[in-house]
C-alpha cells in the first residue's frame, strides 16, 4: 500500500522553492508549494493531510514563516516543522515552535531531508480510526 506523505513548503522565492520541491519529490514525499504566508496558511486550513511543514520565514508581505508554523501546529498539533532561513536562524530558540529543526541557508538537500523524516519519525503513530 502506498502512502502519501505530504509536505507543504512555504518559500517566496521561485527558484528556491522549485529546488527544494524536487529534493523532496526524489525523496519520496509529494510537495504542495505556497508562495506567500497567506497561502501556506490557507492550505493548512483546507486540512488535507498536510504530514510536515518546511518554511523559508521570510515570505514576503503577510505572514511569516513564524506564524505559518505557529498556526500549523493549532491545526496539526504534532505536525513536523523544518525552517529555513538566511539572516534568521538565531530568533529560532525565541520564535519557533518546540520540537522543531532551524536549518541556515545555504544547505544540502540532505540535511532537510534528514531533518523532515527525523521529525517525522518522532511523531507518535496514530491509532486508526
Amino acid at each position: 500500500m502506498d502512502v502519501t506523505v505530504l509536505i507543504l513548503l512555504a518559500e517566496d522565492e521561485r527558484l528556491i522553492a522549485a529546488a527544494l520541491a524536487d529534493d523532496l519529490e526524489e525523496a519520496g514525499f509529494v510537495v504542495r508549494h505556497a508562495p506567500t504566508g497567506r497561502d501556506a496558511l490557507a492550505a493548512l486550513d483546507e486540512g488535507t493531510g498536510v504530514s510536515g511543514l518546511v518554511t523559508d520565514i521570510r515570505l514576503g508581505e503577510g505572514p511569516d514563516g513564524w506564524d505559518v508554523a505557529r498556526h500549523a501546529r493549532e491545526v496539526f498539533p504534532l505536525i513536523p516543522v523544518v525552517y529555513m532561513s538566511g539572516d534568521s536562524a538565531h530568533e529560532h530558540s525565541a520564535y519557533g515552535v518546540p520540537d522543531s529543526i532551524m536549518l541556515q541557508k545555504p544547505f544540502v538537500a540532505a540535511q532537510l531531508i534528514t531533518a523532515i523524516t527525523a521529525l517525522m519519525n518522532a511523531v507518535p503513530a496514530q491509532p486508526p480510526a
